[in-house]
């Protein structure tokens, strides 16, 4: 079997893919527009399809400011690489599904606020008010979403191996 192919095996790979995947596939600029515009009813599904969404990236302006625009791509990006960087420091002295679960997905509520609180202040409105909302915005989405990660990070722990002395 490929290295490669092992260590994305690895809780902190399978966790890292989960939020990658997530951002890119519910956070691109078409997936967001259809939330915006479709998911507004009172429903707990529509409410997950529009928390999916948070993590926005755009492609093009799309009417918005540049700067903005740019908060967003850095917010997304930051996201991963957080809740990557939180995985790996703590993941390895994890042993069990359940505290890797829970691993899982307070790093994507604290990745998440983390990334908003610092990239706020890059946007047309930075006060320490919005940034302070934004991360509010973000936590729901941790909340919400982040026990995707946990669980997939649940999934593939290793157990640790005894080695014959």
């Amino acid at each position: 079997m490929s290295p490669v192919i092992t260590r994305a095996r690895t809780s902190t790979g399978a966790g890292v893919i989960a939020i990658l995947v997530m951002v890119l596939a519910f956070g691109n600029q078409a997936y967001a527009e259809w939330a915006d515009k479709h998911a507004q009813g009172a429903t707990a599904w529509e409410l997950l399809l529009r928390t999916l969404a948070w993590p926005r990236w755009y492609l093009t302006s799309g009417g918005n400011a540049t700067r903005d625009v740019i908060a967003f791509d850095i917010r997304a990006l930051l996201l991963v690489v957080l809740v990557a960087a939180l995985l790996g420091m703590v993941g390895a002295n994890v042993l069990g599904g359940g505290a890797t679960f829970v691993l899982g997905w307070f790093a994507v509520i604290i990745g998440a606020a983390l990334a908003t609180l610092l990239t706020t202040f890059l946007t047309t409105n930075a006060t320490l008010y919005n940034a302070l909302l934004s991360a509010q915005a973000a936590s729901a989405y941790g909340l919400f979403v982040g026990w995707i990660v946990g669980l997939l990070s649940a999934a593939t722990t290793r157990r640790p191996v005894a080695t014959a002395a």
